[in-house]
């Protein structure tokens, strides 16, 4: 993947061949949500309230009094942390970038001789209130520069080899009441929201609506019902089915209370509009947040940072798209009594190379700083100390300060509301920006 200029996250891998004679037994419902997500994905709605024509039991609520919802941002690509949060004021940084790096006059300022890149002027805005925390230096023992085996370590957690179940598919298991308690908004589930017996729900919109019919949906509802003539993988297919189903009654639901007027301060409908950027991504979590969705998670995406050659267009492309999204998001939730416990987080699978390469970009790197942003989020402040521009590592990649798991156990902690080390294994001194 070094060669090329976009990166897109791959696919679910197949199980090994030898599991796959006895994938049925393993097969729970929530493994299975993963594809019902996609269902879910691909018959998205743009009608803020849908019908239910089929009877079915309400879902059982979830009640998310106990934490606040977490926002995650993944940036898939590897993005560029120096030309993100810029060490302007350090003589290394145009050393090392003499046609890549800003000018001072460029930089939007921070404080500690750190400021933002020039298109983030909207995140400069959430740091000056207070609402924008960033964490400087963060990464893992024994870094892996390769996208796929790097991204996996992040969502799951394991700085062995990135197996098993995402960090937050752990929470999910122990939560096991619904996959209304985690959402990812887009085409596909990704790994971090899959545990090994719960799993998130996927969607495109702050609805789901089914093609056909009332006689093929009626049809399709009670084929999701439990019969003896369904085990092992019909088991499996069913009862996912209803988890569909279950996730399809609760958007309905809170789609009443949209068109009932019942959002306060909640932001326009992202009605119709297909959620393919992170702005209408991010714009369906709104909605869902605004109008008491019982969700904790939320996950979304933005794509294309691995910005091997002609970087600084590009990049600045990608950044604008983040500050916007991130800036209006906030701006939806505003007064809205939902949106006060957010917290927005971004993450990548690594950082990129000091120094420049040769085609005007740069190449797989190490540590890098991530973003924490909302209301209860303890701004204006950097966590973790800067990097060193010269003091590197063997391979000439900035050394890390902060584990990405520290970041982690603050948010499960102060954030979801659960152990962190029940969830991650091991005991993680957490950080101070909630």
């Amino acid at each position: 993947m070094t060669g090329s200029p976009h990166f897109t996250p791959p696919p679910p891998p197949p199980p090994p061949a030898a599991d796959r004679t006895s994938v049925a037994s393993r097969f729970s419902r929530r493994h299975f949500l993963a594809g019902a997500g996609v269902l879910a994905a691909a018959t998205a709605g743009g009608a803020l309230a849908v019908t239910r024509p089929w009877q079915q039991a309400p879902v059982a609520g979830v009640d998310s009094a106990a934490g606040g919802k977490l926002v995650l941002v993944t940036l898939y690509g590897g993005n560029d942390g120096l030309n993100t949060v810029i060490p302007y004021t350090d003589p290394a940084y145009p050393a090392a970038r003499p046609s890549l790096g800003y000018k001072t006059s460029e930089v939007l300022p921070l404080s500690d001789g750190l400021g933002l890149n020039p298109k983030l002027a909207g995140l400069q805005s959430l740091w000056k209130s207070g609402n924008l925390a960033i964490v400087r230096g963060v990464g893992y023992p024994n870094p892996n520069l390769s996208h796929f085996a790097s991204m996996g370590i992040w969502q799951t957690a394991n700085v062995e080899d990135g197996s098993g179940a995402g960090w937050l598919g752990r929470w999910l298991d122990s939560a096991g009441d619904g996959p209304e308690r985690a959402i990812s908004v887009g085409a596909t589930l990704p790994p971090v929201l899959r545990g090994e017996k719960e799993a998130a729900a996927a969607i495109t919109g702050p609805a789901i609506s089914f093609p056909g019919d009332r006689s093929f949906q009626e049809a399709y509802g009670a084929m999701q019902n439990a019969g003896q003539d369904r085990a092992g993988m019909a088991a499996a297919v069913a009862s996912s089915g209803r988890d569909l189903l279950g996730v399809q009654q609760r958007l309905a639901g809170l789609g009443s209370s949209r068109g009932a007027g019942a959002s306060k301060g909640a932001g326009s409908s992202n009605a119709g509009t297909a959620p393919t950027d992170l702005t209408g991504a991010l714009g369906v979590v709104s909605e869902l947040i605004a109008t008491g969705s019982p969700a904790q998670v939320y996950q979304v995406s933005l794509e294309s940072f691995d910005t091997h050659a002609t970087e600084k267009d590009n990049h600045e492309r990608l950044l604008a798209d983040l500050d916007s999204a991130v800036t209006a998001f906030f701006k939806a939730l505003k007064g809205n009594p939902h949106g006060a416990d957010v917290v927005l987080m971004t993450y990548s699978e690594f950082g990129r190379r000091p120094a420049e390469n040769a085609s005007g970009g740069t190449d797989h790197g190490t540590a890098a700083p991530l973003f924490v942003a909302g209301p209860k989020v303890k701004g204006g402040r950097f966590y973790g100390e800067e990097p060193s521009l010269t003091d590197l590592d063997a391979n000439g990649n900035l050394k890390s300060n902060v584990d990405f798991r520290q970041v982690y156990a603050t948010a499960l902690e102060r954030v979801v509301g659960t152990d962190p080390e029940q969830v991650l294994g091991g005991k993680f001194q957490t950080l101070g920006f909630v």
